[in-house]
């Protein structure tokens, strides 16, 4: 998985470099075989974000990017959706992306990440909580049987894709700040950034993640790849 989401970010066109942090000799020495670049880190980190800055101390990259190792599925073009919006713009310190959320199940999932927007693209909030709630769904008839609950198609509502490019700077700014409220009641690190005054830039995406968010979620990716389990 690991690989795949190597070679995957590796596509972009803006990436110069690509770099696996990591505080397991495992990991780096699967990186390695595939001859890929990786980076001890050490492992007392509590969120990847720390990781990353760890090692972006050491870069002098103006514009990092951190693309969790749980997406098997990222593309490079989509890396680039997020870079660009800190090109355009020097007053933005963050971005990430969003797709539309149009199942049901995945809208009530914990393990989601849903975002909401404001008009101009920046994230006014994220939770791992259903929002925003559509006025007028009927959740008894969403809770009533698997057939009707798939049946059941949102509009209007957005899953965070785990992907985060960051200003150098603003990065390990951000990584000496302390937790905030937020953050440690939902354990999204991104919040901690919203809670602070700063903005996000979320662009719109069309762009189906598949995260390996649990041991469950190890079977669909291999049968979707079609690959043995």
């Amino acid at each position: 998985m690991t690989q795949r989401v190597y070679e995957g970010v590796s596509q972009s066109r803006l990436i110069e470099e690509v770099i696996v942090a990591t505080d397991d000799e495992r990991i780096l020495n699967n990186v390695r075989s595939f001859g890929g670049k990786g980076v001890m880190t050490s492992p007392a980190h509590q969120t990847g974000t720390d990781r990353v800055a760890e090692a972006a101390r050491k870069l002098k990259a103006e514009i990092i990017v951190n693309v969790q190792g749980d997406e098997p599925l990222i593309q490079g073009r989509i890396v680039d959706k997020a870079i660009h919006p800190l090109l355009k713009d020097a007053s933005i310190p963050m971005s990430t992306l969003m797709t539309p959320l149009t199942d049901v199940n995945e809208w009530l999932d914990p393990n989601v990440g849903k975002v909401v927007v404001d008009q101009t693209g920046f994230a006014l909030y994220f939770s791992r909580s259903p929002i925003p709630f559509p006025q007028g769904l009927n959740l008894e008839r969403v809770f009533v049987s698997p057939m009707e609950r798939g049946a059941t198609r949102l509009k209007g509502v957005f899953r965070q894709i785990g992907l985060y490019v960051y200003r150098r700077d603003f990065l390990l700014r951000f990584s000496k700040m302390k937790q905030t409220p937020l953050e440690k009641l939902e354990k999204l690190e991104q919040l901690r950034a919203l809670e602070s005054g700063y903005r996000i830039k979320v662009p719109l995406v069309d762009y189906k993640p598949f995260h390996v968010e649990t041991p469950n979620d190890l079977p669909k990716i291999l049968s979707f790849l079609s690959l043995p389990s």
